[in-house]
């Protein structure tokens, strides 16, 4: 179950605080604490990172990153996938990438948990949007079924067979389908 923390903190105090296992997300002045990921989540998670980073990292076009804190737009975040384009992700002097993103992600997914509320993960998909995320995806592993969030606040309901958007630049063709399709393993 998502926890609730009704403590009123600034952004800047949020940041020094210790982690919490699982990460909590400062957003609309809330501190909210994720939901421990179980099978269904886990396992999308792990293979659409494999699956994306197969195809962007060798010619350096994006790089996914699972469950990343992002700083921007007044407030930090971890998406369950985020996704950068090369040429944005922070890189310290010596050439190693940096520990902290203070910076909206290209695209961010989010996967929904039976006890996470639907409304809470949305409004973090919609400020991605409002801060320069070009597209957000909420999954929703028991209707089969993804939300996609694009820049403007538009949303569209993706199911079955649909060809799903990602992000431009990137040669992947995924349906509904075979994204929920990972979680077979008969």
């Amino acid at each position: 179950m998502t926890a609730f923390v009704k403590v009123k903190v600034a952004l800047e105090e949020f940041l020094k605080l210790p982690e919490t296992e699982p990460a909590s997300d400062f957003i609309d002045e809330e501190v909210i604490q994720k939901t421990m990921p179980q099978g269904e989540h886990s396992r999308l998670q792990a293979k659409f990172c494999a699956v994306i980073n197969q195809i962007v990292e060798t010619p350096k076009i994006a790089y996914a990153f699972p469950e990343l804190r992002c700083t921007f737009g007044g407030a930090s975040i971890v998406p369950d996938v985020a996704v950068f384009r090369w040429e944005r992700i922070p890189i310290q002097s010596s050439g190693r990438i940096a520990n902290r993103f203070d910076i909206h992600p290209d695209w961010s997914i989010e996967i929904l948990s039976p006890e996470q509320s639907q409304t809470k993960v949305l409004s973090k998909l919609l400020h991605c949007s409002r801060n320069g995320t070009e597209l957000g995806w909420l999954m929703y592993p028991e209707e089969e079924s993804i939300l996609a969030v694009f820049p403007g606040k538009k949303v569209e309901l993706y199911k079955g067979a649909a060809q799903l958007p990602v992000l431009s630049g990137i040669e992947l063709e995924l349906t509904v389908e075979t994204v929920f399709g990972w979680l077979s393993f008969s």
